[in-house]
């Protein structure tokens, strides 16, 4: 009776949460210039996560605030992505801090001063939960200088208070360190371990590009060391101007290691800058390049190679790497000081991210990771399994990508057990933002269907999704994504543009019209619905909606109009104007066409037909 009594006590201690659970056997160490995993040098390159904990690019048409908390998909994605890519270390972007006009729909982690809105914080928990199993570092940054996802003039703000003040006063000080007191005596809900005794996190960041004097820096870093002395402390000053790091920061000694940022247009500007800080630290400490990027992939190339070689660089992180959504496709972020060419990466890489080379240069960072880790860069493993999302209708197929796939195959039967026909071959989940990834066309309205997905990269395929059906047809549609006229009837005075897409909610491609301008499109099916989705500089309507029997004699249609304004204002956005309404069914309607009033750019248009 004991040992069976010994059984069942064992068995439910595993049911429940292993308090003790981790993939790591040591925290990171300094030792030196160099960083120890046990007695073994650890030297890393990987990418910055802006999204780990909190998403600020939801940009679907009809979002007005873009921030959002990431699921647990999301979070497991993203890592695994830099899993695939063999990274080991990745960056946080912040602790994020409410905007005052924000509503409270919009989750931030610290909500005033010693207030923490604990849905956001078990996000933490899971981050670092999935970063324990995975076996990936995470650079944990406090604070944010900037009030982009909220930060330092947020503090400010809750007081009333200016944002310099930030640095002196002891009132938003104080409100500081309560948030430093809270985060790392937090017992993580899902492992049950204090986050200050969590072996996933690498070392705490006083802040992101912080702007202030080493006086706060020493405090802080010194309360910090009084709560923790587990992980190590990187100093989040950040020289604006000469890119070096400060004396006083170097001696400090509850500060760790040292780290700088670097988006000079010349690579050459770029390495001197780093021997510069190289020299500055002298071996004192280890040094890190917390962010870099906006390069060519050649000049990339010679400059990681460079780091590589570089004994005294310890570890380098790409800026910025996104991962999958939950509700199908990618996010998208325009970098604002990418030149106009750079947006986050997608691991692999796809053709839609080619004005930035994005797969081929994802393909030379993942053998440079492996290099600086000296091993051979192994083979991908084929894909998991995708999953594909509920089916409204067969004009509007989404899925849940598959981490490291670069396309998919969309399948479909008459039966649940088949036989199944490929009805596309190839198909992208990075080629249009924010909307549905997939119109089966040739459905037959009438018929009853079952769908599966299939991903693909270039070692194999995955095996099949879960199946979706059965979904009857019963009306379809033309749907335009302006890359090209193929979907148009007809047109006149309109231009394919694209470039500043954050202030066209990420989509790449547009087709941008004046005063006169039209688009025309026809089926042989009557029409029923339109939905038409512009970007235009006021709320005033730009557009008009006309239909016609015969292609001659056109009518104007009452058009419902919707604006989804961002409240968001940094990217000077455009108005996203939904234009929607029904056609009368007695009606034979085989043309429709798009009449620009004013000027406005097109980004998508669903004409629904039965």
């Amino acid at each position: 009776m004991k040992s069976k009594s010994l059984i069942i006590v064992a068995v439910l201690f595993l049911l429940l949460p292993n308090l003790h659970a981790q993939g790591f056997e040591h925290f990171i160490t300094a030792k030196g210039n160099k960083f120890m995993n046990g007695k073994e040098q650890f030297r890393f390159i990987s990418f910055n996560i802006p999204t780990l904990n909190l998403v600020e690019d939801e940009m679907d048409f009809r979002t007005v605030y873009p921030y959002k908390l990431p699921t647990e998909y999301e979070i497991r994605d993203v890592l695994e992505s830099v899993k695939q890519m063999g990274g080991e270390v990745v960056r946080i972007y912040t602790l994020p801090v409410k905007y005052p006009n924000f509503p409270d729909s919009v989750a931030t982690h610290i909500t005033g001063p010693g207030e923490f809105n604990e849905e956001a914080f078990k996000v933490n928990d899971l981050m670092l939960k999935i970063a324990n199993e995975l076996e990936i570092r995470i650079i944990f940054s406090l604070l944010n200088n900037w009030d982009w996802m909220g930060g330092a003039p947020q503090y400010a703000a809750f007081r009333d208070k200016e944002w310099d003040d930030f640095w002196t006063d002891p009132q938003l000080i104080a409100d500081f360190k309560k948030t430093i007191e809270f985060t790392l005596n937090r017992t993580n809900t899902l492992t049950g371990l204090k986050y200050k005794d969590d072996k996933s996190i690498m070392c705490w960041e006083t802040g992101n590009e912080l702007v202030c004097p080493h006086e706060w820096t020493a405090d802080i870093a010194a309360y910090i060391k009084s709560i923790d002395n587990n992980h190590l402390l990187l100093d989040g000053y950040h020289a604006m101007d000469e890119r070096f790091v400060r004396e006083s920061s170097v001696a400090d000694p509850n500060i760790d290691l040292i780290h700088t940022h670097h988006y000079a247009l010349d690579p050459d500007v770029i390495y001197g800058h780093i021997q510069k800080n190289i020299e500055i630290i002298d071996g004192r400490k280890p040094y890190i390049l917390g962010e870099f990027g906006f390069q060519s992939t050649r000049a990339m190339d010679i400059l990681i190679d460079k780091i590589i070689a570089t004994e005294e660089i310890s570890g380098a992180l790409i800026w910025g790497l996104r991962g999958h959504r939950e509700q199908g496709g990618f996010y998208w972020h325009s970098e604002p000081h990418g030149q106009g060419i750079y947006k986050a990466y997608r691991w692999p890489g796809f053709s839609s991210g080619t004005l930035y080379d994005e797969a081929n240069f994802l393909e030379m960072y993942r053998s440079k990771i492996y290099k600086m880790r000296n091993m051979e860069v192994p083979e991908l493993e084929k894909p998991k399994a995708p999953g594909l999302l509920p089916i409204q209708e067969v004009y509007s197929i989404s899925w849940k990508g598959s981490t490291g796939a670069n396309a998919y195959h969309v399948e479909r039967a008459e039966t649940p057990s088949g036989p199944w026909t490929r009805i596309a071959h190839h198909v992208s989940d990075a080629q249009h933002a924010y909307f549905p990834l997939y119109n089966d066309f040739y459905a037959q309205i009438g018929k009853t269907y079952f769908y599966r997905i299939i991903a693909i990269n270039s070692t194999g395929s995955s095996p099949s999704s879960n199946i979706i059906g059965p979904i009857t047809v019963k009306e379809n549609a033309i749907v335009d994504n302006m890359e090209n006229i193929g979907q148009q009837y007809f047109s006149k005075d309109l231009e394919l543009t694209t470039g500043n897409d954050r202030r066209f909610k990420e989509n790449i491609n547009r087709f941008k019209g004046k005063e006169g301008s039209e688009l025309i499109y026809r089926t042989a099916k009557d029409f029923k619905e339109f939905r038409i989705y512009s970007f235009e500089e006021t709320d005033d309507i730009g557009l008009s909606i006309w239909v016609s029997e015969n292609g001659k004699d056109y009518k104007k249609v009452d058009a419902k109009v919707n604006d989804y304004q961002e409240k968001e204002s940094k990217y000077d956005y455009l108005h996203p104007l939904y234009y929607h309404g029904n056609i009368e069914a007695k009606e034979d309607i085989h043309y429709l066409k798009v009449l620009f009033e004013g000027e406005a750019e097109l980004v998508r248009a669903e004409l629904i037909f039965n």
